[in-house]
């Protein structure tokens, strides 16, 4: 490699760095015996960096010159930065160089905006065209769609590429008028439809013709900055409720905001990063996508942020006392998975086990749930293991507890 496209990878590397939308979906584009590679999903594997970022991709920028002057961004127009892009001949052959070397499983591509959102989705298309068509690479590729671009281009990119996201970045006209006023919805929203829209025809087609082309297999992500603005956990996890409900989004990434940049509408940039409420936010999408929680459900009363020192899932069950305790060998799968550690395949195993015996709380502990949580939440045989049934004397018992020891993500 020489040392100028070395520049350029690593300029382009950096500056993609913040974007965390990129992870493996599962998808199946196998090879065809002509080409190399293929995208199983047990192909993708993921490294993580220091400060918790997915690294496993050939992950970059197509160019960091921007048009746009976003605030939160690194890459914005009035920053001094190195700048530099790439042609999709370069990418094309790096992603080929860097798979034949087992460096990466895969391709994640995002781009600013160097010119015009049509210039910058041609040549993301062509890109894919290069890899998919002409040098028959069959793996992993994640592209961004760009707002503002031509609904063909975009149409045309997902039927080469495995998953695409539209970031939406901040989660309110409000704050994209305070820190990207070069942004709006009104842009943003269309390709998340187009693609939304193209799914579901490949789907209905599919099943009259079983060789009609995928389309975004993988499905659809997006992306949300936290921390920049004033946006509560509420309204952005409104926002993602919408967005899983109404246009099928397989995933919206929570990134804490790095301070990057200065300026009257942003934070400090001694600020640290909001990690803990990033976590916390992951924790509560993951209530909304897997256990059919609302988030009106997750908020009691008026409050709009998640408690920082308890799960979701605890916060809510603490909230919603008269629900508990439940009895063990009788309560059904739905509510079974709303108690405090017991994820999906713990209540699984224990609906599995009590068809034969009933469940003690020696059996209960061997279906691998937390059990330090799930005993103040429910009954085996009758019997109640948990003390109290108080939601601050359970709420200082844990706390207790995890200042030494860690409790489960979710269960």
């Amino acid at each position: 490699m020489d040392d100028n496209l070395m520049n350029k990878l690593a300029i382009l590397a950096e500056g993609a760095k913040y974007d965390v939308s990129c992870s493996s979906s599962g998808v199946e584009r196998l090879n065809n015996g002509k080409g190399i590679g293929n995208a199983r999903g047990w192909g993708i594997c993921h490294t993580w960096s220091a400060d918790g970022r997915c690294v496993s991709l050939l992950k970059l920028l197509m160019t960091n010159s921007c048009v746009y002057d976003c605030s939160y961004c690194v890459n914005r127009l009035s920053n001094d930065v190195p700048r530099a892009s790439m042609s999709p001949e370069e990418i094309a052959m790096l992603t080929m160089e860097f798979y034949r070397r087992n460096y990466i499983e895969g391709l994640f591509l995002s781009s600013a905006i160097e010119k015009t959102p049509d210039d910058t989705m041609e040549k993301m298309y062509r890109t894919l065209d290069l890899l998919r068509n002409v040098h028959q690479y069959n793996g992993y590729i994640h592209i961004k769609a760009i707002p503002g671009a031509s609904s063909d281009l975009i149409r045309n990119c997902g039927y080469l590429a495995d998953r695409m996201s539209v970031n939406i970045e901040l989660p309110s006209r409000e704050s994209l008028k305070l820190l990207a006023p070069q942004k709006s919805f009104e842009k943003i929203m269309p390709p998340i439809e187009n693609i939304r829209n193209n799914i579901l025809l490949y789907k209905d087609e599919r099943k009259s013709f079983k060789k009609t082309p995928k389309f975004v297999p993988g499905g659809q992500s997006t992306q949300v900055i936290i921390g920049a603005t004033p946006d509560t956990d509420r309204s952005i996890l409104s926002v993602s409720e919408k967005l899983y409900s109404d246009y099928g989004l397989k995933r919206v990434y929570y990134s804490a905001y790095m301070p990057v940049n200065e300026g009257p509408n942003l934070p400090s940039l001694f600020s640290a990063p909001p990690l803990l409420r990033e976590h916390r936010l992951y924790q509560a999408d993951w209530l909304l996508r897997f256990y059919d929680f609302s988030v009106k459900e997750l908020f009691a009363g008026n409050s709009s942020s998640i408690d920082s020192n308890l799960d979701p899932k605890l916060n809510w069950a603490l909230n919603n006392l008269h629900l508990f305790p439940v009895e063990i060998n009788k309560a059904p799968l739905e509510m079974l998975i709303r108690v405090p550690g017991i994820g999906h395949i713990s209540a699984s195993r224990i609906i599995r086990e009590r068809r034969v015996n009933f469940l003690d709380f020696e059996r209960l502990k061997k279906t691998g749930c937390v059990f330090l949580k799930a005993k103040y939440f429910v009954t085996c045989k009758g019997k109640y293991d948990g003390e109290s049934l108080d939601s601050e004397f359970i709420r200082r018992k844990l706390l207790n507890k995890m200042d030494y020891q860690q409790i489960s993500f979710l269960g």
